[in-house]
């Protein structure tokens, strides 16, 4: 693969914000002493009156989030992943999601790409979290475009969100056409292939992506690569349609194995079509202090160890 352009998840998110409050003066933005981090002060220097900051009380940015929608607002509130949901599941649960009110928490620093911040700060279990509180929607964009176009589609939709973004810069996958193709509910084919499917979410599809071509180049396998931003809803019909197509099937994601992407395809595949599936992902364990890249290969989030699950379920499930 060419080199790619590396871009910011979070400027991609406040200019997005900045963009949707002048086209929508019922967007609000509330941030608990990160907004300059996560980029919301962007939104923050061109609309002050919508924008509170209530400083280091992250149940209260719910709380806070909760009452503005119920003014008839569109709120969202960020802060870091570790933090909300990290520590603010019931004032979610029962002030946003139970009322099913019009809250996007957009939360930052997700997994291990936080890096040196260490396991306290390292938030791989969110996405399990979130998926499974009702009325709770979850997405996850892959790069800056899909950042961008995955912000304007949750404050366009009415209810309760959680999206994740990553710390650092990031591989471009999607252009202005392709970021256009992004729908709630949907997943996006960025690769066909006959001998297995990888399905990723978040960093890890730059990673799909590369391990698709390793495993052409070495091996002679088509493998398709899809991404699954909508993490809940789920694009069933497309786990359904790639199962049956290749037989195989990898989740790739920078989360826990358990109750993520990898947890969620399962369900859908043990109830509906029994498919070889293995997941990629921390394998419920704690991360540690590290460079970024450093802890993605010690952990096993990397091409070469996506590229080697495929390897594994063909060989272990063989036709």
């Amino acid at each position: 693969m060419a080199k790619p352009t590396l871009l910011s998840m979070r400027d991609a998110y406040g200019e997005a914000l900045a963009r949707l409050g002048e086209e929508n003066e019922k967007i609000v933005v509330v941030g608990a002493d990160t907004t300059a981090s996560i980029k919301t002060s962007i939104f923050g220097a061109k609309f002050p009156e919508r924008f509170f900051n209530v400083g280091i009380a992250e149940q209260n940015l719910v709380s806070v989030a909760a009452g503005l929608a119920l003014a008839g607002k569109v709120a969202f509130a960020s802060t870091y992943a570790v933090f909300a949901p990290g520590k603010c599941v019931d004032q979610i649960r029962n002030a946003i999601a139970y009322p099913n009110l019009d809250v996007k928490i957009v939360a930052s620093h997700a997994g291990l790409s936080v890096g040196p911040d260490g396991a306290s700060h390292q938030e791989l279990e969110d996405i399990a979290t979130m998926r499974v509180i009702p009325n709770m929607r979850v997405v996850v964009p892959a790069d800056a475009p899909s950042t961008s176009k995955l912000t304007e589609i949750i404050a366009n939709h009415q209810g309760t969100f959680y999206m994740r973004i990553a710390r650092p810069n990031c591989p471009t996958i999607y252009d202005e056409g392709l970021a256009e193709s992004i729908r709630l509910g949907r997943s996006v084919e960025l690769s066909e292939g006959e001998d297995a499917t990888i399905f990723a979410c978040g960093l890890l599809v730059y990673e799909a992506l590369r391990a698709s071509q390793l495993l052409k180049s070495e091996h002679n396998l088509s493998v398709g690569v899809v991404d699954m931003s909508s993490i809940k809803p789920l694009d069933s019909d497309m786990v359904l349609k790639r199962a049956q197509k290749t037989g195989y099937i990898v989740t790739a994601e920078e989360h826990n194995i358990l109750g993520g992407l990898g947890g969620a395809i399962s369900e859908v595949l043990s109830e509906k079509r029994p498919t070889p599936i293995f997941r990629v992902g921390t394998q419920d364990t704690f991360g540690e202090s590290g460079e970024h890249q450093e802890l993605m290969e010690k952990y096993g989030l990397t091409a070469r160890n996506i590229a080697n699950a495929v390897l594994n379920v063909r060989t272990s499930h063989p036709a």
